[in-house]
């Protein structure tokens, strides 16, 4: 019935809750926000106001619990009220979430259509989550996605209770960060002339210009809308390598003295950063910028698949080689990398990047996020490291749903709903000790094939309502359970607008017979792991 799975669930025969004689209690200052959120979010579609007021029959009540734990909660419905007892406000959002959950899935639509039946059946459910960090990464970079359509997803992810958006906002094909002082940062660097038409390996392109970015105010105000929905945006500014976007915007940052275009292909660019001081502190500039508006404890600078190729041709690259006494471009990366995981460290934040950062030594105090398989969390975290995993053979839902012929733009391995809903994130080579390292797992959307919202929706919905089980509840769900309950989860997505993708197979209108793919085995892309983790010591 529940979606994540609770941890306890107990029922009784009595007499229903009625809705309709609530009240809405917020008894602590601090839940004020998680009461007006219920409020809003039930009053278009029930018509009621759910005043608030004091303790009485018909009252919805919040209140804090002492050793409920973080993200905790107590849930009691009973016919006289409910009683959601939480160890912080974010306990409480997510009971009012279950709350919501509990009734029938209109409750989930934004205005009302005719539905008079708000009951509840009598319910005790307790509930935490088995990992501190339950995420979702959104690439704006490949296709822009405008803001109405991201907050719309920040809804979808905390109504699954996912507490971190992953904005990947720069790469090769663009940069969509405002940045005060680099004016051609958006300027040039937020449009490119057209997209490759499906896979790279066909040659294809749509011919269409494409770009798009995020103001400054745009992004507080996203950041806002998600705190209220405890929901931490982990922004990311590609470095050194995905960053031929900004070398287009600015030709000084790179390696060449050919002006570049914002790219044009999909893949790794051989185009990266230089290692001069003046590169450092224009991107010290921006990550300052990044932190003034983005106020979480992580800031991702990428890191990954960053041809070296450039810099071996680079006399400025190797006398910083030389200088510093470094082995080679491996090392060189990660002193490029570890001068900014000191920036931010120096401000309280923290670093995240892609497990290429292990490569040539890890910065103190950085976070990992294990994308070629596991392998880098488990070196990482043995190395006193906290872990993200996020392994692309598993977790990546723009690869296909099937082997269905019909898969719209169908890349990668297949990634069933049932492959999703058997991800472990913690990698079994691990002791108990290091398994504390882990500190969850992220779901990665990238977009290179996924152009519109709809698409979004198809690529996502319902695997992601799988992947936020996983990341809720105890480990070893059943997957027949999980598919029972989701025929009812679907209804709350469909009252949502939410385009998933249907266990039939795709919708014709979800097909795109005139865009070709690369599906591959996975046999195919685990071997490809195996070669690319093969730096990792």
């Amino acid at each position: 019935m529940l979606l994540p799975r609770p941890v306890h669930l107990t029922r009784d025969g009595t007499e229903p809750f009625a809705l309709t004689t609530a009240t809405v209690i917020a008894a602590p200052p601090e839940l004020s926000r998680v009461e007006g959120w219920l409020r809003a979010a039930l009053f278009p579609v029930t018509g009621l106001t759910l005043p608030s007021g004091v303790p009485q029959p018909g009252a919805i009540e919040f209140t804090l619990a002492a050793g409920l734990g973080h993200e905790a909660y107590r849930l009691a419905v009973r016919p006289g009220g409910v009683r959601i007892e939480a160890g912080d406000a974010a306990g409480a959002f997510y009971g009012a979430q279950t709350l919501r959950q509990l009734l029938p899935p209109a409750a989930f639509r934004s205005g009302a259509v005719g539905e008079t039946d708000w009951t509840i059946a009598p319910v005790t459910i307790a509930d935490r989550p088995r990992f501190r960090w339950r995420g979702c990464l959104i690439d704006v970079a490949r296709h822009f996605l405008p803001k109405p359509d991201l907050l719309r997803y920040i809804d979808l992810l905390a109504a699954h209770k996912l507490n971190v958006l992953h904005l990947h906002l720069t790469d090769d094909q663009g940069w969509r960060f405002e940045v005060t002082g680099y004016p051609k940062l958006t300027e040039v660097g937020a449009w490119r002339r057209e997209s490759p038409l499906g896979s790279r390996r066909h040659g294809l392109f749509d011919g269409r210009p494409h770009g798009g970015f995020y103001t400054q105010e745009d992004l507080r105000e996203i950041v806002s809308y998600a705190a209220d929905r405890f929901v931490t945006v982990v922004p990311e500014i590609e470095l050194p390598g995905h960053s031929q976007a900004a070398i287009a915007a600015y030709p000084e940052l790179g390696n060449l003295d050919d002006r570049l275009e914002v790219g044009t292909q999909w893949g790794v660019s051989p185009n990266v950063l230089n290692v001069e001081d003046t590169t450092l502190a224009f991107y010290r500039d921006v990550l300052d910028q990044v932190m003034e508006i983005f106020p979480g404890e992580y800031v991702c600078v990428g890191g990954d698949e960053c041809p070296k190729a450039q810099w071996r041709e680079s006399p400025s690259a190797q006398r910083r080689i030389r200088e510093l006494g470094l082995r080679d471009e491996e090392e060189l990366q990660s002193w490029f990398v570890r001068q900014f995981a000191e920036h931010l460290a120096a401000r309280g934040r923290r670093l995240l990047g892609w497990d290429e950062i292990i490569e040539g030594g890890l910065p103190p105090g950085a976070t990992v996020a294990s994308w070629r398989g596991t392998y880098g969390a488990v070196v990482a975290a043995r190395a006193g490291h906290d872990v993200v995993t996020c392994p692309f053979t598993q977790l990546y839902l723009d690869f296909r749903q099937s082997d269905r012929a019909d898969e719209p733009i169908p890349i990668g391995n297949v990634i069933s709903l049932r492959d999703v809903h058997a991800f472990e994130p913690v990698p079994p080579e691990l002791t108990e000790a290091e398994s504390s390292r882990v500190l969850g797992a992220q779901a990665n959307l990238w977009t290179e094939h996924i152009d519109t919202p709809r698409a979004l929706d198809y690529m996502a919905f319902p695997r992601l309502s799988a992947f936020a089980e996983v990341v809720w509840s105890p480990r070893g769900g059943d997957f027949d359970d999980f598919r029972a309950r989701l025929r009812h989860h679907e209804r709350r997505l469909a009252a949502l607008g939410v385009e998933y993708r249907k266990e039939t197979g795709p919708e014709p209108w979800q097909t795109r017979p005139d865009v070709r793919g690369w599906p591959r085995e996975l046999a195919e892309t685990e071997a490809e792991v195996s070669a690319w983790t093969r730096n990792i010591r």
